[in-house]
């Protein structure tokens, strides 16, 4: 649903979080906006965790959500987010929690209330397949990982 500033999304808190921010943009011109956590937790070095945020959304149809790192938190502690970007489908009704892993080499303490990542609302083109006999040629071909060269190259 497109509105004056931008598209509509219906943002639902859970029980028990009435005290936590809806996701912001912290500047005008901030693609993405950061989301809290609605719990605390350690996160051990190597360990993976689903931190609950608290919301559910209503993501309007044909759209997506993204979920991204927060570079502060992968620069300073090696906090990131696995399946980067993540996807929230317009269909998902339930809790966005957002996969944290530890890259660092010391636990790392959220607390309920720190901003645990951005989400980024972009629109989603849907693909149609059309099978085909073979395909066009060009210059790369079918050169894969590695083929248009490495650093050197770029010189």
């Amino acid at each position: 649903m497109p509105c004056a500033d931008g598209v509509a999304v219906r943002v639902q808190r859970l029980a028990g979080n009435p005290d936590l921010p809806l996701p912001a943009y912290a500047t005008p011109g901030s693609a993405g906006m950061d989301v809290v956590a609605a719990e605390s937790v350690a996160i051990a070095p190597g360990a993976r965790h689903a931190v609950a945020t608290g919301l559910a959304l209503a993501i309007p149809d044909g759209f997506e959500v993204q979920v991204r790192p927060r570079s502060g938190l992968a620069l300073k502690h090696g906090i990131t987010v696995p399946n980067t970007p993540g996807t929230i489908d317009s269909d998902y009704r339930g809790e966005l929690k957002v996969i944290l892993i530890n890259h660092g080499d010391t636990p790392f303490a959220i607390a309920r209330g720190d901003r645990i990542a951005q989400l980024v609302l972009a629109p989603v083109t849907r693909a149609i397949w059309v099978e085909a006999d073979r395909l066009d040629s060009t210059t790369r071909g079918s050169g894969g990982f590695g083929s248009t060269g490495g650093s050197a190259s770029l010189t």
